[in-house]
């Protein structure tokens, strides 16, 4: 399988799910398939940007433990008013250092897989729970996809959300807010912007990358979930400034957008119903 194909199918699994109503009856899960049109960096930090259209899977699933929604994959452990301790998932795509000039003749990027604890804390929700404001403290361990996993380090990425799942003069379209800082550890931080003496040209030096602080990072979600569809669409602004790897030969860009939209549509879904409140 080809290095821009796991790229679109891992992707792909980070916009696979749908979009719920607060406080409504839906199914307890649903299977469907769409298109998106995505464009972000190589990595964090490149200067070289990927565009393509890809497949998109919708999926959701709203259980008493595993709920897979607009909110991400994730199973819950505790679920309270104010406090809120889940499981949260994330995947990186892979990148091919034969398309990034920056890392010429440098190992590929393997796709990572993330996992690990995170506790959301509710400052306030509005009395039909269509709107909140939350702090989300996901602390997650990130591990290779491909060939024998290695291990990645880990990667804390507090955020600042705030969601409104029913917009006024715009019924039904949701918008979400997230805004945080990027914390890895030394194992993290380097796979990505540390130079081996081996791999040190005249333009690119060795380079040794510290944990630490890895940027902050800004995105804003639009979706709307019709009956047979669902439509969405984020923006992402990253800014680097300050990381612990500025200095890093393969940080080629301190801030940049990345986006993207999808179109879903819903092909089953099952017979039972269950209450959703977000």
């Amino acid at each position: 399988m080809s290095h821009r194909l796991k790229s679109w199918l891992l992707a792909a699994l980070t916009l696979a799910t749908g979009s719920v109503l607060a406080d409504q009856e839906r199914p307890l899960w649903e299977l469907g398939l769409g298109v998106a049109a995505v464009s972000f960096p190589s990595y964090r930090g490149s200067d070289q940007t990927n565009n393509f259209m890809m497949p998109v899977p919708l999926v959701t699933y709203h259980g008493d433990f595993f709920k897979a929604d607009r909110h991400g994959i994730r199973g819950s452990f505790f679920d309270s008013d104010f406090v809120d301790l889940t499981v949260s998932l994330a995947l990186s795509p892979p990148a091919s250092s034969d398309e990034i000039i920056a890392r010429k003749d440098m190992p590929d990027l393997e796709g990572s897989f993330e996992i690990g604890p995170q506790v959301d804390l509710t400052f306030w929700r509005s009395e039909n729970r269509a709107r909140y404001f939350k702090l989300l403290l996901p602390l997650r361990a990130a591990i290779t996809v491909e060939g024998s996993p290695q291990n990645l380090g880990w990667v804390f990425h507090p955020k600042l959300n705030l969601d409104i799942t029913d917009l006024p003069n715009l019924p039904g379209w949701n918008l979400g807010l997230l805004a945080g800082p990027v914390i890895g550890n030394q194992r993290q931080n380097a796979y990505y912007y540390s130079v081996a003496p081996q791999y040190a040209m005249p333009d690119r030096p060795a380079y040794e990358a510290s944990g630490g602080y890895a940027g902050m990072q800004y995105t804003m979600g639009f979706s709307k979930r019709f009956p047979k569809f669902w439509v969405g669409t984020f923006l992402r602004y990253d800014n680097l400034s300050g990381a612990r790897f500025e200095d890093s030969p393969l940080l080629k860009q301190k801030d940049y957008f990345a986006a993207g939209v999808a179109v879903t549509w819903v092909l089953g879904e099952s017979a039972t119903r269950v209450m959703v409140n977000d």
